[in-house]
């Protein structure tokens, strides 16, 4: 009986390792969100012309069809669709990264017509802010909050 305890025992311990060892075997390369979007012109005017995104490539099954496109800033890649079903108005991306405070001076000196972020200190210990893009969803850039590094930065709200 205690033979057969062990040997289940040792089955299971098997079973647990293999479905570990699975799991480990997973890396992500990239992840990519997709972006729903409605308006080309708008798109390119939000997406490239104020946020200094590329255009990677853009795709249409047939003339007068919706776009499917990539853009990218540096090494942030974005899909955006104007297929139905392909993303939710009103998404949100979350970006950490380096120089969010120098990239939002950037923006502000541009002065986009729609959208004037506010530098903020989020509670989570980041310098952050947010565009709206014209179709609902939300971009957040944040870096890491550095006393020495962010003491001069005026931000517009703390939480």
């Amino acid at each position: 009986m205690q033979q057969a305890t062990s040997n289940k025992q040792q089955a299971t311990s098997n079973k647990q390792q293999a479905t570990s060892n699975k799991q480990q075997a997973m890396k992500a390369e990239k992840i990519i969100p997709v972006l729903r979007i409605f308006d080309y012109k708008k798109t390119i005017e939000f997406y490239i012309d104020w946020l200094g995104f590329e255009i990677v490539w853009e795709h249409h099954f047939e003339e007068n069809t919706p776009v499917y496109m990539e853009v990218k800033k540096g090494n942030i890649i974005l899909h955006l669709s104007e297929h139905h079903g392909d993303g939710t108005p009103e998404s949100r991306v979350f970006i950490w990264g380096e120089g969010v405070a120098d990239y939002h001076k950037e923006l502000i000196d541009k002065k986009y017509k729609y959208n004037r972020p506010g530098l903020e200190k989020a509670f989570y210990g980041a310098v952050s802010f947010t565009v709206d893009d014209p179709f609902g969803n939300k971009i957040i850039f944040n870096e890491e909050f550095d006393k020495e590094k962010h003491k001069d930065l005026e931000f517009c709200s703390i939480h």
